[in-house]
Formats: structure tokens, sequence, C-alpha cells
């Protein structure tokens, strides 16, 4: 309190000349921040921020502190402190300009220090009050950019420029070697948000005392990092799904957001942030562009329901006695708005399996989709009904850029701007990339790359962008990809051959090492020339009515409540439990040694097991438990074998046509004569492994 006291005293002496009550509220709210300061922990941050500069022994045209500033305490101290901080940031820095510069004086803490101009203070509010005057939306019109206030905006980054530098700060002189301002550090520029450099650094200032013209000292610029970033309002992943019941019009906007300094790089492409910054608007020859001066960054994450519907939790509490039931049952009826209940259960279980292992964190198992199909046309809605379910469902357009483009930046700096993708944009979703033989060798192989590394490179030169050396910037690629093939289309470009093995279909037409990038490879059980009965009714009474309602299951288990059961259990961790992993580890090791031959050995990939323990984490999330079972791993082997067989053929364990869902869940028998043959798929699996698999460890049950 010394110290306060003896910094008051100065501010007093100083404020006795100042008679206008304008001034006495300025050094009201003076006292105001330097009390915030000593109580929030911001001095002696800023004691120890002037140590670093007093210790480097050299003289900066600016100094630069940033003050963080909690809106709510600042508040309580002092209502019109907290008014201003809030609605005038830019003339509320000045306040703590001023504190600064006589706490440095008071306690010697720069001795290179001679003015206050040469104090820079960045405010950085920790939050903005939650109401609607405070928020900025990158889709509502008017768009209030003038007001050079704090506002809070989220959306997500779709282009990001590469780091280059601006002007921090530059000190000027007089060129009258006689004026007393020719020297010293009267004349300094300090960025201000939404300036641009010309407004910093120019050649027509003058001298306020003799009017001769101003130059800069070049020997004082400070340069910073600054980034320019493109965010867009969330709502446009609406608008990039292939399907959806929000019928609501809205207007997307994008928005150039500044980055400098130390929140250079804290941005990701494709990442949903949300942004607290002053706005502005900057002109780039006769093109104004709304903008915003970052202050700070918070990624956003929301946050899933908290449980499942009540029909769910009935449905689950119905099914307890099994492992395999509860699951069965969610495939059976799954997406009955496109598709009649029954059909395609394979299919929609891996679907299922799929959406619910979709996370936002790094190094998450992937679950990826090849659809082997004649019936295009449904496999294509069932697909774009799907994407629905989750908040990051892509639909990629064939005229668009699968994975990240390069072009030069529009805002004037020919630096080098890299622009989102269906796959970045896709993260923690699905990217749906539609029929894969639709696209060209060199798109194929970046794929392939992808689905093997989980990364994709971008290539920016050097020469082309203004920069000396050539640049590559990785991104992480972390989405589950679906696409299909079309059977018939194959069958037509391709020469079929004679030499296929039991159960083997006809893949020439995709590359092999692209057919093994995806985690399961999908036959439809029903093929386009012999639809069945009630897929041909339900497309003609959709065709008909399109908002009918044809089943009585869709309004017991709708469209919102199969999204919150995803969500939900997308968001549980699971674990493996010993026998589960016992299993998995016996089928991986016995089915390498079975498939294999004499040239290229085994033709089981490495990544299959990573496949395996993928599928058994996503049959025990959406069974809505927490440790993984062997019944779980049953699940996921019969699945990676059925499409190991559409790829190599049949091996010794010999599974049937459909493991799965060998007959129609009709009833309640139905559920127990299916997990009956589970049972038995078990037990055969057990002995496979004993046979094939010497010296793994298995539990096996004499029956």
């Amino acid at each position: 309190m010394l110290f306060l006291h003896s910094l008051f005293q100065y501010s007093d002496k100083k404020c006795k000349h100042l008679s206008c009550k304008m001034h006495r509220e300025i050094q009201k709210m003076r006292e105001i921040a330097l009390v915030y300061l000593d109580r929030s922990g911001g001095l002696q941050k800023f004691v120890h921020d002037c140590k670093k500069y007093n210790d480097s022994k050299q003289s900066y045209a600016v100094y630069r502190f940033i003050v963080s500033i909690n809106p709510s305490d600042i508040a309580e101290l002092d209502a019109t402190l907290g008014n201003y901080i809030l609605h005038n940031p830019i003339q509320a820095a000045q306040i703590f300009q001023s504190v600064c510069f006589v706490a440095i004086k008071t306690l010697s803490l720069i001795e290179q220090l001679q003015t206050e101009a040469q104090i820079s203070i960045l405010l950085k509010p920790t939050h903005l009050p939650p109401l609607p005057s405070y928020i900025l939306s990158l889709s509502v019109f008017p768009f209030n950019y003038t007001s050079q206030r704090f506002y809070m905006s989220e959306g997500i980054a779709i282009a990001m420029g590469t780091v280059t530098k601006y002007t921090q700060g530059a000190r000027f002189l007089c060129t009258e070697e006689t004026c007393p301002f020719s020297e010293g550090f009267r004349y300094i520029r300090v960025h201000l948000p939404g300036a641009t450099e010309s407004a910093t650094v120019r050649s027509d200032f003058v001298c306020s005392l003799c009017s001769s013209p101003l130059q800069e000292d070049m020997k004082f610029r400070v340069l910073g990092d600054k980034q320019i970033v493109e965010m867009i309002d969330a709502k446009v992943l609406n608008a990039l799904k292939g399907y959806s019941n929000d019928k609501s019009h809205f207007r997307i906007q994008t928005l150039t957001v500044f980055l400098r300094d130390e929140l250079a790089n804290k941005m990701k492409i494709g990442n949903h942030y949300k942004i607290i910054g002053i706005p502005a608007c900057v002109q780039n020859g006769l093109q104004a562009t709304a903008c915003m001066e970052v202050s700070s960054i918070q990624l956003y994450k929301p946050n899933g329901p908290s449980s499942v519907s009540d029909n769910f939790k009935h449905l689950l509490s119905l099914t307890s006695s099994s492992c395999w039931s509860f699951t069965a049952i969610l495939a059976n009826i799954f997406a009955s708005q496109v598709v009649p209940p029954g059909t395609y259960n394979t299919l929609k279980l891996a679907i299922l399996l799929s959406l619910v292992q979709t996370c936002e964190e790094e190094n998450t198992d992937y679950l990826d989709l090849l659809i082997v199909t004649s019936d295009t046309l449904v496999i294509d809605r069932l697909l774009n009904y799907s994407l629905c379910l989750l908040p990051r469902g892509i639909r990629h357009p064939p005229s668009g850029e699968m994975f990240p483009s390069v072009s030069k930046d529009k805002h004037g700096t020919g630096s080098a701007c890299i622009h989102a993708c269906s796959a970045l944009l896709a993260k923690g979703g699905i990217c749906y990339i539609g029929d894969l033989s639709s696209y060209k060798k060199d798109k194929l192989e970046h794929l392939q790359s992808v689905l093997e590394s989980r990364t994709t490179t971008v290539f920016i030169p050097g020469k082309k962008y203004g920069e000396e050396a050539d640049q590559q910037v990785t991104f992480s690629v972390e989405t589950n990809f679906w696409s299909f093939v079309d059977v018939d289309s194959s069958s037509k470009k391709h020469i079929q051959k004679d030499n296929f093995l039991i159960g083997q279909m006809d893949m020439s037409l995709i590359p092999p090492n692209l057919l093994d990038g995806f985690g399961l490879l999908i036959y439809n059980e029903l093929p386009s020339y012999r639809l069945s009965s009630p897929l041909v009714q339900h497309i003609l009474k959709k065709a008909i009515n399109p908002q009918a309602m044809l089943y009585k299951v869709s309004q017991q288990f709708r469209m919102q409540d199969y999204e919150e059961l995803i969500l939900f259990a997308r968001n549980l961790h699971v674990e493996l439990s010993s026998e589960a992993e016992s299993l998995i580890q016996g089928y991986y090791v016995a089915s390498r040694r079975v498939r294999r031959d004499s040239i290229h050995g085994s033709t089981l990939s490495a990544s299959a097991l990573k496949i395996l323990i993928s599928l058994s984490k996503a049959h025990t999330k959406l069974s809505l438990r927490k440790y993984v079972l062997e019944e779980d791993a049953l699940i996921a082997i019969l699945l990676l074998e059925s499409s190991l067989t559409l790829k190599y053929g049949k091996s010794a364990l010999c599974i049937p046509p459909n493991p799965v869902f060998p007959f129609d869940l009709s009833d309640e028998n139905a559920l127990l004569q299916r997990d009956s043959y589970l049972m038995q798929c078990h037990h055969h699996l057990l002995k496979f492994i004993g046979a094939y698999g010497p010296g793994i460890h298995t539990n096996t049950n004499e029956e």
C-alpha cells in the first residue's frame, strides 16, 4: 500500500493543474486502474515484463505490455471504468498507459524509457457480458463494424494466410536540426486496431512545433507478426450437408480477422473458435473490408447431450440381458425415413458405428466406410441422411477441393493464403465424398496418402508468394471418410477376371492400397435388379408424399433421438477388457497366418488391428457401455472378416455371406435366435484361433 500511496501522490501533483471535470474523472479512473492491477496480480506481471526490457539494456521506440482485464471484477470496483473499457477500449488503454508510465518512472523499472508515448498497452478482456449487444454475428444484418469497441464473435476458420511482418511502432524525428524534436522520443507512431501499415508509417507527417517534415528513424522500427484468417458462421455447415430438415434461410458472410504477435498461428483451419476483438473497416484500393482485430481466442467445444431419450433408455433396459440386441434394433429401425426398417441392416450398423467413432480429438480411432452397391441412389440418400446426425457432416461437392489449396492473399499482402477443404471442415465428423470411381488418379492417390497417414501437406513456393524459401504446411485430417463404388459401373469399365476366390468381388477399379485404406468394405444385400417389395413401396409412397411418416417406429424413435444418442455415445471413453483384447489379438494373428501367399506374404495389413479395435470400441459406445467385452470384439471381427472376404475371398474361418444379420429381425424370437447364432460364431472363432493361432491364450467354454 505504501507503493500505491506514493503513486497517488505523484498523480495528484500532476492533476492539480487540471480543473476540468473530465480530467478529474480520468484521474479517478487511473486510481481505480492501479487498484485493479494491484489486486488482480497484473502489477506483478507488469513489473516482471519491465525487468525483461531493463535487463536487455537496449532502447526501444515502443515498449509493449499486455493487460488482462476481467470486466466483471473491474466493474465491481468502478462501473465507469468498466464501461469505459468495454465501449472505448482505445481510450481506456491510454488510462492504463499513464498508470504504467508513472509506475515505471517512480520505481525506475526501465531506465531507457523517456516518454509516455513509448508505452503501448493492449487490453485483453477475459470475457464479455453475455448480452446481445456484445455479440457480432457473422450472419445477421446490419454488420456493425463502425463502433471501435469490444465484441464477441464465433465461427469456423476457413482460410489462413502465412505469418508476415507489420510495424508495431516507429520513431520519427524532425528534419530541422535546430528543432528540439529532432532528437528524443517525442514522435512515436503505434499500431491501432484496424489501422493499415500506411496509417502507422508514412512520409507526410510534420512537426507540431516547426512544421518541418518528419523522418522515420529506421533503427528504432519495431516489427511484429501478423496473420490474416477468414472466419465464417458455423451455420455454413448446414449448407454443406447433403440433407437437412432445417428449411430456414440465412445470410452467410465471411469475416477477416487479424492475429498479431503472440496470437499468430493460434488458429487451425477447420476449428470452431470464439473470439473477442475490435471490429474495423480496412480500405484496400476501392474495396472496403470488414475485419476484426482479435484480442483473445478460445477454442469452442460444444457440450454434448447429458443423456439419451426416454425411449432409448426404455429400449436399453428391455434388452439388458443381451449384449447384441440393443445395437441390432438400433440398426434395424435406423433411417426409417429413407429406407424401410429391416433393410440394409449391416450397412446401417456400420454407419452408426462410424458415426459414434468421431470425436474432435487428435489420435482418435477412425472408421472409414467404402460401400459396394448397385443401388447408388438409395445408398446416396441413406448416407446423406446419416450425415445430418453430426454437427460436422460434410458432403464433398465434386467441383470443390477435398484437401487444402493455396492462392494469393486477396488483401493485397501478396503472401500465400491456404483455403479450407471438405476434409478439414469435417473435423471430428464425416466427409462423404460420393462415388469413388468418379475421381481421377491423382485425387485417389492423394486420398490414399491421407487415409494412411491422416495428414495432408500443402507446398508453398517461396518465389511465387514473396518468400525467401519454400514452405510446407502439414495439417491433421481428423475425420471419417465415406464413399461408395457402383459395382455395375466397375464391371462395365473393367474386364472381370476368372480366377476369383469364393466370396471375392471384382474390385479392380479401385487401387489395392486405396482399398486397404478404407477400414470397412460393405456390400449391400439388396441389388437393384431384385429390389424388395417393402423398399419399392417405400420409394413410391415417399415420392407421392415426402413428409409422410410411413412407420410407427419413425414417430417413436425420431431423427432427433438418434442425433442425441450419437452425440452422447461418441463422447463416452471406453476401455478394452483383457478378454476382448485377447480375442482380437488371437483372431489377428490367426488371420495373418491363414491369409498369406508365398509371393506377397500376409494379405492382412498392419492397419487391420487398429480397425478391429476401432470397431470394438464403436460397438461398445453404441451399446452405451464403457468396457469393451468379448461380444463387442466378436461383432468387430465378423464385420472385418466379411470385408476381407470381399477383398481376398473366404478364409478358414468361413463365415456366412451376411454374418452379423443372417436373418430378418421381425420379433423378439428373431433376436433370441440371432443371439444363439452369434454365440455359435464365438465358439467357432475360438476353435479357429486355437487351430491357427498357437501361443495365443483364449478363454474357451466347453458346451
